[in-house]
């Protein structure tokens, strides 16, 4: 990332800078975009072709635990520090709550306002659960994710800590 930004033009360069941790979570966001789509097509395509909200679940969590790693080792090194199984267990509390926000739209669209087979044809039914689940109930969860993951997961307050560590490690 660090020679992304040397190569940036300044104007840019700072914005980016100023904003890293949302750039990188977006970074990881997009990784776990796909994650989730590559996960839930497959089992909604397959096995479970008959509940494609279950095989979202089931996407969502394999893509939770991607964004887990991901964000705390990436997105989020600096801050947080709190005990790694408190901050897990808040992560996907969280993480939680956002399934179910990213679950509400394709609800939704399926079950309310019945866009699937047989009262719309195959391929309305599937742009409408792409546009649905992996577009708005996406981004719903991921701004709701950002907001929760800074004020309680890894919050700056305990950044210090985990600074702190971090440079004892990079020690020669």
């Amino acid at each position: 990332m660090e020679t992304v930004l040397k190569r940036t033009p300044e104007p840019l360069r700072s914005v980016l800078i100023k904003h890293r941790e949302l750039l990188k979570f977006a970074i990881v966001g997009g990784t776990t975009f796909l994650v989730d789509n590559g996960v839930w097509y497959t089992l909604k395509l397959t096995v479970l072709e008959p509940k494609p909200t279950t095989a979202k679940a089931i996407a969502i969590i394999v893509a939770t635990i991607v964004s887990y790693i991901l964000n705390r080792e990436w997105s989020f090194r600096t801050r947080g520090g709190r005990e790694r199984h408190h901050e897990a267990a808040l992560f996907f509390v969280i993480s939680g709550i956002a399934v179910g926000v990213n679950l509400v739209p394709l609800i939704v669209s399926r079950y309310v306002l019945d866009l699937e087979v047989p009262h719309v044809t195959f391929l309305v039914q599937e742009i409408a659960d792409f546009a649905s689940g992996s577009i708005i109930g996406m981004l719903l969860a991921m701004f709701f994710r950002f907001w929760g993951f800074k004020k309680w997961v890894f919050p700056d307050e305990l950044g210090e800590r985990r600074r702190d560590n971090d440079q004892v490690t990079r020690l020669p």
